[in-house]
């Protein structure tokens, strides 16, 4: 099984970020390995880096220039396997692809998250859900990534193949360490050792909801508890503003950009999640590995990972009065956390990297026969 084929997604931090020990097994296998996403920053095992001018926004008008380009790319290349991510890079990889089938190529799409789910906006169903269900009859192999939007894609969608595995595959030895280091840590961020620490990890953006905690974390009124979120974003400006209104800027803390999680993870407590829409999260991934307890919002992804009272707590998105009992809750018990944790490091055992990776290879296998 070799030939040559080509990832496609929206932007080239998507690719680094979630499909390098892929592209790499691909590389492994006698693969000549090819991306395009926008941008031009080299990509490890990748042979051939296409620049293309794919947005986010089905709007964007660059959408339409990356279309002719892929096309182009496709016409030149000639490519056995190609595979979408991303709502934009599954969609024109399927729309400049379809020609191509008729001679061979093979076309798979990871949905990490449809844009359309249970409590969505209604113009996501308006506009993701027929793209979607089209594009589906182009698509040798679906593959999704928890059970709402799996379920759904066997009903609904025309694909010849639908899969669901276990994300993208988390590497569980890297967050698996011992908790040395961990009173060094928090002196590092001036947080008491004796404190209790919840932290969050996601983009300061709207759909990671950091506000409802920082808000609950204000009604609280525990000066022993710190919040610590780690990411950047958009929000940055208004969160830290929100802070010093609410008077909490001594308690929450806004690191930005880190890369020292596996760390920060084992200084902490517990795991605050409180996204209003995700596909299957790595961050909540990461911190179970890391053995925390965890209190996220009951949604698509998060359920799927984290069963009430026993790995955690589930909450409403936006109601503050359940996280403040939520967390004063495991901020209170430690013998809760440490169960709720070890059963976290025993789940996430299903969804470690080499299990993805096996699964991944098995779809490969499949559609390529």
């Amino acid at each position: 099984m070799r030939g040559k084929c080509l990832y496609v997604a929206t932007v080239t931090e998507h690719i680094k970020a979630f499909h390098i020990p892929y592209l790499k097994w691909l590389k492994d296998q006698g693969w000549e390995v090819h991306v395009a996403t926008n941008g031009d920053e080299p990509i490890p095992y990748c042979d051939k880096k296409h620049n293309i001018s794919i947005q986010r926004s089905p709007f964007k008008p660059g959408n339409i220039k990356a279309y002719f380009q892929l096309n182009a790319i496709l016409k030149k290349e000639k490519y056995d396997l190609i595979h979408g991510h991303t709502p934009m890079g599954g969609a024109l990889a399927r729309l400049c692809s379809k020609k191509h089938r008729k001679t061979g190529t093979k076309i798979i799409y990871t949905a990490h998250g449809f844009h359309f789910y249970k409590g969505a906006p209604l113009i996501n169903w308006l506009l993701y859900y027929p793209m979607e269900k089209w594009l589906s009859r182009y698509t040798d192999a679906l593959i999704t990534m928890n059970s709402e939007d799996y379920e759904l894609a066997q009903r609904k969608m025309r694909a010849k193949k639908i899969y669901c595995i276990s994300g993208i595959g988390v590497d569980i030895d890297r967050f698996s360490i011992s908790s040395a280091g961990t009173e060094a840590k928090r002196a590092e961020l001036g947080i008491p050792s004796n404190a209790t620490v919840a932290l969050s990890i996601g983009e300061l953006i709207r759909r990671k909801n950091h506000e409802t905690v920082i808000r609950a974390i204000n009604k609280m009124k525990d000066a022993n508890l710190f919040y610590v979120v780690c990411g950047r974003g958009v929000l940055m400006e208004k969160l830290t503003a929100l802070c010093i209104e609410l008077n909490v800027e001594d308690r929450v803390m806004l690191l930005g950009y880190r890369t020292d999680t596996a760390e920060l993870l084992h200084m902490s407590d517990l795991f605050l999640f409180p996204s209003f829409q995700e596909g299957l999260p790595v961050a909540l991934m990461e911190a179970m590995s890391a053995g925390l307890p965890c209190i996220v919002s009951g949604i698509r992804g998060n359920v799927d990972l984290i069963k009430h009272e026993i790995g955690g707590l589930l909450c409403s998105a936006t109601d503050v009065d359940e996280y403040c009992s939520a967390i004063t809750r495991l901020a209170e018990d430690e013998n809760l956390r440490r169960d709720m944790g070890s059963s976290n490091k025993n789940t996430i055992k299903k969804f470690d990297l080499s299990v993805v990776m096996e699964q991944m290879i098995r779809v490969y296998g499949e559609v390529l026969l």
